[in-house]
Order: C-alpha cells, then structure tokens, then sequence
C-alpha cells in the first residue's frame, strides 16, 4: 500500500513529464538534429571562437626567421614521405625523400610560417586553398604537418636544438592540433549566443533536480 499517495503521485507525474521531455530532448527537432547535438555543435562552436591561437604563435615564430636547420626523420609509409616533402617544398627548404625518411634543410622561420598559413586557411573553413596549393585533402594535409612537427621535434632534440624543438611543438599543439580538430566548424562568440547559453546550462541544473524530486516523492 502506499503509505502517502499525494506525494507518490506528484511524483510519478513528475517523473512522466522528465520522460516526455527526455523523448523530445532526443528528437530531431533542432533542424534535423536532436537536442544534444545541437548544444554539442553550440558548444564547439563557442570553444572555436576562443581557440584561436594562429596570431600568437606568428609572433613566437618570427624570431626564427632567418635560423638554418637541418632535421632527418620517419614518415609511415613512403606515399606520406612523398606527401609531406611537398609542404617543405612549399616553405622553400631542400628536402630529399629516402623511403619513407625525410632528410630537410631550411630556414625555420620560413618552413613554419607555411605550416601557419595552411593551418589558418584550415581554421577558417578554407580547405580549398590547401587541397589546391598541394593536390591532395587537407586534412591530410595538416595530418602530415602535424606527423612532421613530431618528427622535428624529436630530430632537434636529438641536436640540442632546444628552442627549435620548443616552437615546433607549440605550432604543432597551437595552430595544426586546433586547426584539425575545428575543421568544419563555423566559429561563434558566446556573447553572440548568451541567451541559449544560459538557458541550456539553467535547464540542465533544473532538469536534473526535477528528476531528483520525482525519484524522493515516489519513495
């Protein structure tokens, strides 16, 4: 028997308007998309608009211009050798492709500023321009930067070369891992979005309670 019917009650509508709600959180009712994606694209979007590190990392860069520097290392597969000797090319340094090694010569600054240019285009939805600049998809376009920073981080390392080492790695974490990751992503400020931004994380707290309360006043 149940010992207090009004709350077991109250709480037994509560917890069916939680699951109607539920149902229609996971129905494509966001232009197709269902609640949670929609607040996952929200989301990413919002951390993109915060996430651009490109200008800085110039600026961390341009000491470099002029500094020569000569780095060997492995690629996975001689195509991506091939590949990549492209994107030094591009950055005017020598590079001779052995298998799947890479043996590069240049100007430091040079070959990261074309590394900073593709990955801008790629954080402001411009594969385009990659793709074309290289003739193959860029994506693996910044895959291949992103493999080539780890093997001149490492090569540097090796020589003591501590502080070509260091920009390398912060170009790579910086400009390529973020440019990468955000591709396809249209960047949005959260002032612009201040109002669902609220409202989402105001619901969630509620939301969460009302399941709370549901569960204490039916038992």
């Amino acid at each position: 028997m149940t010992a207090n019917k009004k709350e077991f009650f109250t709480g037994l509508a509560m917890m069916a308007a939680f699951v109607v709600v539920l149902i229609l959180i996971f129905s494509p009712l966001f232009k197709g998309h269902n609640g949670l994606e929609y607040l996952d694209a929200l989301y990413n979007s919002i951390s993109k608009g915060s996430a651009y590190y490109i200008p800085t990392v110039r600026e961390e860069v341009s000491p470099f211009k002029g500094k020569a520097v000569q780095a060997s290392f492995q690629m996975a597969d001689p195509n991506q050798a091939k590949q990549t000797a492209m994107l030094f090319e591009a950055g005017d340094a020598s590079v001779t492709v052995n298998g799947t090694g890479l043996k590069i010569s240049g100007d430091l600054g040079r070959i990261l500023e074309n590394c900073l240019t593709d990955a801008d285009h790629m954080y402001f939805n411009r594969g385009e321009k990659v793709s074309d600049k290289y003739g193959y998809d860029a994506r693996r376009v910044l895959f291949n930067w992103w493999k080539a920073c780890k093997g001149m981080d490492k090569s540097f390392s090796r020589q003591k070369e501590f502080k070509a080492a260091k920009i390398v790695s912060l170009v790579a974490k910086k400009a390529v891992e973020t440019a990468y990751n955000y591709y396809g992503i249209a960047p949005q400020k959260i002032t612009d979005r201040m109002g669902v931004v609220i409202f989402s994380l105001v619901f969630y707290v509620v939301y969460t309670l009302w399941y709370g309360f549901a569960i204490m006043f039916m038992f």
